[in-house]
């Protein structure tokens, strides 16, 4: 069984769309759960995922809150999870047809965590760039957009999500798995949402991950990165506050 994992704060707006696809584009709605773990939203999530269950009885689908933040949330659902495999998707992704049955092939081909290329849901031609090069195997090429499979057996054995940590929580992982010698990139593709970047700016927030992952390579500590993190996001609101005005 694959067990998804959804980390969601106020995604009222999404979360029945995500539902409805997973359901929908799985080759075998039999073989999957789905575990929702919300972070206290103050929207109508929950009775997004209540109506969805009343429409679709028979399906096994869990609905937990946990302390808020994306670690601690995927976190929380990896212990209630009973599938042998973990899939770890962002409510504003949707993974492809058969997403299940190539999980399933993946990992019993010997690859036992990874994830799907991935393209936005945009035409900005910088956004269609960065989606190209997920087809390849590169760290610098992965995301916690793209999704993130990985067996309970091998999430256990690197320690799982660091509950710890404010931010960088999926990259945190993944580097973890690319140390291990253990990451596989499915040659299939996942659409993800371009919000953030439309909310923010394309070329303004990707300067900030570059920053960061370079921060990070270039041996910045978590507290270090989330110093900078917390500084970007208030400039940014100062930034919005006068362009409003």
């Amino acid at each position: 069984m694959i067990s998804i994992i959804i980390p969601v704060l106020n995604e009222e707006h999404s979360i029945y769309q995500l539902l409805t696809h997973l359901v929908e584009k799985s080759s075998d709605v039999n073989t999957i759960e789905i575990i929702v773990i919300d972070g206290h939203s103050i929207d109508n999530t929950d009775g997004q995922v209540s109506a969805f269950a009343k429409a679709y009885p028979s399906l096994s689908l869990k609905f937990h809150t946990a302390s808020k933040g994306r670690g601690s949330q995927m976190h929380a659902g990896s212990q209630i999870a009973n599938g042998e495999i973990l899939y770890f998707l962002h409510a504003d992704s949707f993974p492809p047809q058969d997403y299940d049955k190539y999980i399933i092939q993946a990992v019993s081909q010997g690859n036992p965590a990874g994830c799907f290329r991935m393209r936005f849901m945009s035409w900005n031609w910088w956004l269609i760039i960065i989606g190209w090069f997920t087809r390849f195997s590169w760290r610098a090429s992965r995301g916690g957009d793209q999704s993130q499979y990985i067996t309970k057996e091998l999430y256990e054995k690197i320690g799982g999500y660091n509950t710890e940590i404010p931010i960088y929580e999926d990259y945190d992982l993944i580097h973890r798995l690319y140390d291990h010698g253990t990451y596989y990139v499915i040659p299939k593709w996942l659409k993800t949402s371009a919000r953030r970047y439309e909310e923010i700016g394309v070329y303004k927030l990707q300067w900030f991950y570059i920053t960061i992952y370079w921060k990070k390579r270039n041996g910045a500590t978590i507290d270090e990165i989330y110093e900078y993190y917390l500084k970007w996001c208030q400039t940014s609101q100062l930034q919005k506050s006068s362009s409003q005005n």
